[in-house]
């Protein structure tokens, strides 16, 4: 079996930072996943079918949290010993804040026009990328995890935004 006293990214042989060659994790999961998936162990006992079972549920979980950006980036802040404390640190800077409510009036005004709609998520789009590519920046080359986890709190604020465009579009179209 795999052992998992590693992080995700040494599960996956890769380099514990935000900028990944995803197609070498890819590629490193089939190969993990073939080793542990529940079909090779059909015929073996309870407990190993058992461990195979954790083994690829935790192989999976690996892999979606290095997959998303925004996850991989919050865990590689646990890694460091930054604990983000999404839930209670809210504060922002105040022009970020005024942005928000900019964001989420357009929302509303667009609520019923597909069309508007989709021209807000193709901004907000522009606008994440700007965010990741700071992210990078701030957690590979400066190494600066303050400003980092900063990042991650405001992706955090658009990741809930373009899911509430999401939604607006669904209701838009039914």
């Amino acid at each position: 079996m795999i052992n998992f006293q590693h992080n995700h990214f040494e599960l996956f042989g890769l380099p514990q930072r935000f900028h990944l060659d995803l197609a070498r994790m890819d590629e490193a999961y089939r190969g993990i996943q073939s080793q542990v998936h529940p079909d090779r162990f059909a015929q073996a006992s309870d407990g190993e079918r058992r461990a195979s079972m954790q083994s690829a549920t935790q192989v999976n979980e690996a892999y979606r949290t290095l997959k998303n950006p925004l996850a991989r980036a919050r865990y590689l802040l646990a890694l460091r010993g930054v604990d983000l404390d999404s839930e209670n640190n809210t504060a922002m800077p105040a022009e970020f804040l005024r942005q928000q409510m900019h964001w989420r009036e357009s929302v509303e005004e667009a609520a019923n026009r597909p069309e508007a709609l989709a021209a807000l998520a193709r901004r907000l789009a522009g606008e994440m990328k700007d965010h990741y590519t700071e992210l990078e920046r701030r957690l590979d080359r400066d190494g600066d995890d303050a400003l980092a986890a900063e990042s991650v709190r405001k992706l955090m604020f658009l990741e809930r935004l373009r899911e509430e465009i999401g939604d607006a579009l669904e209701r838009s179209d039914a």
